[in-house]
């Protein structure tokens, strides 16, 4: 807490961190098939930016387990678009089914949402990158 009580990292800004086993593997697949170029680099890290936010791959000899959503790509105005040309460049999109949650031809249609959001749901797919992290495309649905 800070001095005046209140949460000492309410004004902070919050970023991704990825692993990567092989950086430049991970720089080539964010490139080719994301479009994404790092805006700036340093000896085991690239950093990202996008719709003014900041995410990092780092170099690490750990892995994710890929088993939850580790970063979004949220806002997207044409999730079909989006998804297929992403396909186009060979991305691999999951298939999920699950209670509740069930992709067809890749996007599911994800019930509720945040209110302050100010959307019912979000159409969202998810796909894996080069090094195993599990990454996410929604598209908010009023």
């Amino acid at each position: 807490m800070s001095a005046d009580g209140g949460n000492v990292l309410s004004g902070a800004r919050v970023a991704t961190r990825l692993p990567a086993r092989d950086l430049d593997r991970a720089r080539r697949f964010y490139a080719e098939m994301l479009g994404l170029e790092p805006v700036d680099e340093r000896p085991g890290g690239l950093l990202y930016r996008c719709g003014g936010v900041e995410f990092v791959l780092f170099r690490s000899t750990g892995t994710s387990p890929g088993t939850f959503t580790q970063m979004a790509f949220e806002g997207i105005e044409d999730l079909p678009a989006v998804v297929a040309e992403l396909r186009r460049r060979g991305v691999v999109f999951e298939e999920v089914d699950a209670p509740g949650l069930r992709t067809v031809d890749g996007i599911a249609e994800v019930e509720g949402n945040y209110p302050s959001k100010g959307a019912r749901g979000e159409l969202g797919a998810w796909f894996r990158d080069s090094e195993g992290n599990l990454l996410a495309v929604g598209q908010p649905v009023f």
